[in-house]
């Protein structure tokens, strides 16, 4: 049996190393911070140009800095590469990979098994192998654990398994990894000793939790709560328009009260890697134990139903003026799923485009963080991002504000002769409001 205490000790002296595999949004982040504590660090991942970019120090997302990845490159600190056999190397296998819905809205976990396999092909006594990508309760124990077993080592003895959820929030510049509370969970106790030391070194407070599950639980819920509130305001931002009342104005005044209510704001849809995801992952494991999770399903379709409401409210208002969408030049603001982030994953922007094209419209689009974009859903179009000029936007007939980037000019898009169809009230937050501002 091994030495628990010779491992502590290592981790506490940095005499281990740690492999990252998927080093996009959160893997990336994950394998500076462990480099810049002192730790060796090994970031594995498929796409070779991801691979290319670290190994010469640059960066490929928005919010990382490059100069940090340089640091780490130039005093052999980090290093990355497609070739898994190098997971014999290191101490600790963190998994950071995709885990997307197929499209019955089933979990897909063929990035996790795949990493499984990879893993039990080199994997020795000692290491730690944890998984941080969102998941439903129950996987650590059955996909994981099942591979690595075959191996012929013991869990808990030979090699240690544990769960920690990411809580990656980009754009976010109150909370980074080191000050947001890390849960983590083993499925031995020494699983949860050991894991909880190696993530003590880079983050200030370590949860620990009783079982992968009540984590693997913890993670759906933080997501789910969000996607059913958001998913609640903007039904009721349907139901109060048909009323005439505006659903801001409303949320101010409510959030007023000072005990018993949280804000959430509506939106054009939902976007990200986790909050339109989650909750499917749990009606489908909720199925195995003959429950159906109805309210959880009923959020995730109302928000999945909002990019068409707002394609609806801008036919609707060009109508007002005797134009159709079949034929008006619209211009789409906003690509990124999120204010101020260089992320495209499930943007709802990307989906009112393409409906937008199917209804015969001519469209661009505006977007500080993404110079092109290539849509592919029915033939390959490619855009490219226009820059916002007070001639530039003279000849549409419509403004669409998608995503409320920052950086946009929003007084000289309101002085604009378009009619401007604003799903986040981007500008009527900034004091522009007239009869040319239709809310959606």
């Amino acid at each position: 049996m091994l030495n628990i205490n010779t491992i502590k000790n290592r981790i506490v002296n940095r005499d281990f190393t740690v492999g990252i595999i998927g080093i996009g949004y959160v893997g990336l982040g994950l394998a500076i911070k462990f480099g810049e504590a002192g730790f060796r660090v090994i970031g594995f991942d498929l796409d070779q140009a991801k691979i290319n970019n670290i190994n010469n120090g640059s960066s490929y997302i928005q919010h990382i800095p490059s100069d940090r990845i340089f640091n780490l490159i130039r005093a052999g600190q980090l290093k990355a590469t497609n070739d898994f056999n190098e997971l014999r190397k290191v101490d600790a296998s963190l998994i950071c990979v995709q885990t997307p819905l197929t499209r019955q809205h089933d979990p897909d976990l063929q990035f996790i098994v795949e990493t499984a396999d990879a893993i039990v092909k080199n994997l020795k006594a000692g290491q730690l192998v944890c998984l941080e990508s969102t998941t439903y309760p129950g996987t650590t124990e059955e996909i994981l654990l099942p591979h690595l077993i075959t191996s012929g080592l013991k869990v808990g003895e030979d090699f240690f398994l544990a769960f920690s959820p990411e809580r990656e929030d980009p754009g976010n510049e109150q909370y980074k990894l080191e000050n947001t509370p890390k849960v983590v969970s083993g499925i031995t106790p020494a699983c949860l000793e050991i894991a909880s030391l190696l993530y003590a070194q880079v983050v200030r407070c370590v949860v620990r939790v009783s079982s992968t599950r009540v984590a693997e639980a913890a993670k759906l819920l933080e997501n789910i709560y969000r996607a059913v509130n958001i998913a609640l305001v903007n039904e009721l931002k349907i139901t109060f328009d048909s009323m005439g009342i505006d659903i801001w104005e409303v949320i101010e005044a409510a959030k007023t009260k000072p005990f018993g209510f949280q804000p959430f704001y509506p939106g054009p849809g939902l976007g990200g890697h986790c909050i339109p995801i989650d909750p499917f992952y749990l009606a489908w494991k909720a199925r195995e134990y003959g429950i159906t999770t109805r309210f959880v399903e009923l959020a995730g379709e109302i928000n999945n139903t909002m990019p068409l409401y707002v394609i609806q409210k801008l036919a609707d208002a060009l109508n007002m003026r005797k134009k159709s969408i079949n034929g008006s030049k619209i211009l789409v603001l906003g690509i990124a799923y999120k204010k101020d982030v260089g992320d495209l994953r499930g943007s709802p922007s990307v989906e009112i485009l393409e409906l937008l094209l199917a209804k015969g419209a001519q469209v661009d689009y505006s977007d500080p963080y993404f110079p092109n974009l290539l849509l592919t859903r029915h033939s390959k179009i490619q855009l490219e991002s226009i820059s916002i000029t007070e001639e530039s936007i003279q000849f549409y007939d419509a403004i669409l504000i998608v995503t409320d980037h920052s950086s946009f000019p929003y007084e000289m898009i309101y002085k604009s002769p378009a009619l401007i169809v604003d799903s986040r009230n981007a500008l009527r937050q900034r004091g522009f409001a007239g009869f040319n501002v239709i809310g959606a």
